[in-house]
């Protein structure tokens, strides 16, 4: 491979590895967010306000949450598939965690959000709060995964030799100049 060749995938990884950090940043700071100061509040507040406030919180946030997430297993997915070795193997992990939030939010917060909606127009069953409770348990999985997703790019980027780092030339391949001599 050319010198131009492997300069030029240094460049795309590092740009992979970009928007990996970025994505994975947003869904954990979302998640994160989310458990440290919404779930708070919602305990905070009478149900009634709880269950209105859920439900239209959910209609945004469907939108974006899944396309952190759809980001972030893209794009730490294709940042194993271009990385070797251990990068390939914390980029890869990474990618499944990312997977791992959107299966909890998929099969354990979104149920509960369409009952929540139910609830909000109507009554909440005689259990609500072991649901609610639940839900609860769901988004700190998932924050949990976002996280340790995020963390793990993150350590991807600080170690030593890693792709986030450009090349350099040892003091003995840099040319000699005039005022050198």
């Amino acid at each position: 491979m050319s010198i131009e060749a492997m300069e030029t995938r240094r460049v795309r990884i590092r740009i992979v590895h970009g928007l990996a950090l970025l994505s994975t940043g947003l869904l954990a700071g979302a998640f994160g967010y989310g458990a440290a100061n919404l779930v708070p509040t919602f305990d905070a507040v009478p149900l009634d306000m709880r269950l209105s406030f859920h439900s239209e919180l959910m209609k945004v946030n469907g939108i974006t949450v899944q396309g952190a997430m759809g980001a972030s297993i893209l794009t730490s997915g294709t940042l194993a598939v271009l990385t070797r070795g251990r990068e390939r193997v914390l980029a890869g992990t990474a990618g499944l965690l990312a997977v791992a939030s959107f299966l909890i939010t998929r099969f354990g917060n979104v149920p509960i959000n369409g009952r929540i909606k139910k609830w909000a127009v109507g009554s909440p069953p005689p259990d609500y709060a072991d649901i609610l409770a639940r839900w609860e348990m769901f988004n700190i999985l998932r924050t949990s995964t976002a996280t340790v997703a995020f963390a793990l790019l993150i350590f991807l980027a600080l170690r030593p030799g890693s792709v986030r780092q450009a090349p350099t030339k040892s003091r003995a391949e840099e040319p000699v100049t005039a005022a050198a001599r």
